[in-house]
């Protein structure tokens, strides 16, 4: 499903696309959806997303294809950031796995030109390819869910979310309720609705389920 108004067309040059992807298998199937492209010039593909700001100092790259979760957890985003501010004609369009709503709201507030998701298809990956280079920023309207146990995501409030991301990131219920201008029974009462509703036992499965799920992500460097 290639863009038929590419930006492209009529020029004999190619868009030289870089890839930042730690996962060889990922590795694989992006540098294969480029290279079906005749538009589109593979240039590298490398780990780190530190390291794709270094290339973009010395190379000339049309498009950043990089994903959040790199080598030593290195943030995709604040590459994406500094490559964005530094390069602007360079293009950054973030492909993750990842569906925390941190990570699209950061994209959409200068991390990154357009975000998509892994699971879609080749042809969906390769139109917001061509989309993001003719200048469009493209963005899904909201993160996709994964189950909790007896519930989705998507059953969890944003507020309450955020609770569960602060308690995470280590405050107390009393920090949490002075942070979010409520009290601390009212916190409480949030945390056990949550494990509630999902049929946990305790936070704590809450909290694992979360984490595993990639709903919340703690590692980014």
């Amino acid at each position: 499903m290639k863009n038929t108004n590419s930006i492209l067309e009529g020029n004999d040059s190619m868009a030289r696309i870089l890839i930042v992807e730690d996962q060889k298998i990922m590795q694989k199937y992006f540098e294969f959806i480029i290279l079906q492209d005749p538009e589109l010039k593979l240039v590298d593909t490398i780990s780190d997303a530190r390291e794709a700001v270094k290339i973009c100092n010395y190379s000339v790259i049309d498009l950043v294809l990089m994903d959040v979760q790199t080598f030593h957890n290195h943030d995709g985003l604040t590459a994406g950031k500094t490559i964005r501010e530094e390069h602007p004609g360079t293009k950054v369009l973030i492909v993750t796995s990842l569906i925390d709503p941190k990570v699209l709201e950061r994209a959409k507030t200068g991390c990154a030109d357009s975000l998509w998701y892994k699971d879609h298809s080749e042809d969906e990956i390769l139109d917001v390819i061509h989309r993001t280079l003719n200048g469009e920023h493209v963005f899904p309207d909201m993160t996709p869910d994964v189950e909790l146990n007896w519930i989705t995501s998507g059953e969890i409030s944003p507020r309450q979310l955020e609770m569960l991301r602060l308690y995470i990131y280590g405050m107390s219920y009393s920090e949490i309720a002075k942070k979010m201008n409520c009290t601390t029974s009212g916190v409480r009462w949030n945390f056990q609705e949550m494990i509630a509703k999902a049929g946990y036992t305790c936070k704590e499965d809450l909290i694992a389920a979360a984490l595993e799920s990639k709903l919340i992500v703690t590692t980014l460097k």
